[in-house]
């Protein structure tokens, strides 16, 4: 790997995909600002700052190589002990899925921990991870961005079986459309 990857095109997916994912973190847990990753260049942009006083309850960000039904690399929310730096790449250990709507259109969001992790790395399964911690999930995500007067639904939380398969079927359409890397 080079040092001037793109982020979303140059990094693998990983050795032991889809169990065991790479990572590359966009937003830190706790911040404000919605980071994305340019898709033409490569650099990490500001897409705008929350109008909410909300802020992400984990770190947010992408699995390389793989491309969602809303057209972007698929989502991945990765739960650690310290917020983690925006562009970190990091080993993600799956555990489940948040399937949600937003705007009208499906934006799944794969529900990892950070296999470095010592604090979180135990969860295997989503059924493992405390209660509390999905109804934040779903209170970030379905109210953060009311202010903007758009809509956003969790519909519900799937277990790890169906994230994986989600992964794979993102990882097939991302070869379908950009090719082999």
């Amino acid at each position: 790997m080079q040092l001037t990857a793109h982020p979303w095109h140059g990094i693998p997916t990983g050795e032991n995909a889809p169990r065991l994912v790479n990572a590359v973190v966009e937003i830190p847990q706790g911040s404000r600002c919605k980071y994305e990753i340019d898709k033409a260049s490569g650099i990490l942009k500001l897409d705008r700052i929350i109008y909410s006083s909300f802020h992400y309850p984990c770190n947010y960000g992408f699995i390389p190589q793989t491309y969602g039904d809303d057209k972007d690399p698929l989502d991945i929310l990765i739960l650690t002990s310290l917020p983690v730096q925006a562009l970190c790449l990091m080993q993600a250990k799956v555990v489940g899925v948040m399937q949600m709507v937003d705007g009208g259109d499906a934006d799944d969001k794969i529900i990892a921990v950070a296999a470095n992790d010592p604090t979180v790395n135990h969860y295997n399964n989503i059924e493992e991870l405390p209660k509390h911690f999905f109804d934040e999930l779903r209170h970030f995500f379905e109210e953060y961005k009311k202010l903007e007067n758009k809509t956003v639904i969790v519909e519900e939380f799937g277990d790890k079986t169906q994230a994986l398969k989600i992964i794979e079927q993102a990882m097939a359409f991302y070869k379908e459309n950009f090719g082999s890397k």
